[in-house]
């Protein structure tokens, strides 16, 4: 018997694995899934005892951001105030200007406009810290600074998105507060909760988390596809340079700006990652939630999604290739 379970849990293993491995082909093949089996993930977009799924889903991947987070991931704060302060700083400087600015040059709907700059305004997204691991960057300053401009979130969200778009488009800052601290702050603090009283079990379960992540964030992009998808299809190529463009430059500013204050290669790539990359997952449930009147508001968050794990693998590899022949 001993052998039996030991056999499963090998299994489960490697699934998780190769979940994690291959999470960018992942989210394609759910976002396509989306497309042409709509009925199939509208689900997603529906309630569970009158909680919505894709606040749950989310709720589950920041649980899992909680469980794998310690103490010493804040000590750099204090170690090194200056990258920290910088990365968070640009993290919520260059992606919301940059949001407004491709809003207005493509001339968006204020749907679009409204889904654009909540990607610019959230967070930086957990998926960096991988990238940021795969490209030989910082992954200490890069688990630093998203958990806090995470834990800025509440705040700095609705604040800027009000400055941003409040004039032209209605929506309760004070309402997106409450939201982020339901659907961020309190499933953290539960997850730490659990390392600190459960170790062992924290320990073991960090195995499976980023697997579980990766799938909530799949059917999260599924979801909000199958219920958008004919507007999507109207609005498809605008949407994906728009998201294509707010990425790239994300990476390129957030480079620049670290090697002008003087950071070395392996620090300035990381604040390129976590500059590029956004929570758009957070993204697409607020604008779901807050924007509801407008259902494309949701659709740059849930294309963001798909597009910069794809983008950040190929920036990881781009990145170790151009270094080694630095180094050569």
């Amino acid at each position: 018997m001993p052998h039996y379970f030991y056999g499963r849990e090998n299994t489960v293993k490697k699934i998780a694995e190769l979940i994690g491995k291959y999470f960018g082909i992942i989210i394609i093949v759910f976002m396509l899934g989306g497309f042409l089996l709509p009925a199939e993930f509208k689900w997603v977009m529906s309630t569970f005892a009158g909680i919505p799924v894709l606040t749950l889903l989310l709720g589950i991947i920041m649980f899992g951001m909680g469980m794998t987070l310690k103490l010493e991931d804040f000590a750099l704060v204090l170690k090194r105030p200056k990258d920290v302060v910088l990365g968070t700083v640009a993290q919520f400087v260059i992606m919301p200007l940059l949001a407004l600015s491709i809003a207005k040059l493509f001339d968006l709907s204020p749907a679009l406009t409204a889904g654009v700059v909540l990607v610019g305004t959230c967070p930086g997204g957990t998926s960096s810290n991988v990238i940021s691991y795969m490209a030989k960057g910082d992954v200490a300053l890069s688990v630093t600074v998203t958990s806090v401009s995470t834990l800025l979130a509440p705040i700095m969200t609705p604040f800027l998105t009000y400055q941003l778009i409040g004039a032209n488009i209605s929506f309760d800052p004070i309402g997106m507060f409450w939201s982020i601290i339901q659907i961020v702050i309190i499933p953290i603090c539960i997850g730490l909760a659990f390392r600190s009283l459960l170790p062992n079990l924290a320990l073991a379960a960090s195995t499976y988390l980023p697997s579980v992540s990766a799938i909530a964030i799949s059917l999260i992009v599924a979801g909000v596809i199958s219920v958008s998808r004919d507007n999507i299809l109207s609005t498809s190529a605008t949407i994906l340079a728009v998201v294509i463009m707010h990425n790239v430059l994300g990476y390129m500013l957030g480079f620049s700006l670290a090697r002008m204050s003087g950071m070395d290669w392996k620090r300035s790539i990381t604040i390129a990652i976590e500059v590029g990359m956004q929570n758009s997952g957070l993204a697409t449930g607020l604008a779901k939630t807050h924007f509801a009147a407008m259902p494309l508001a949701a659709v740059p968050g849930a294309v963001f999604s798909a597009w910069h794990n794809i983008s950040g693998a190929i920036l990881a590899w781009l990145l170790v290739k151009l270094h080694k022949e630095e180094e050569a």
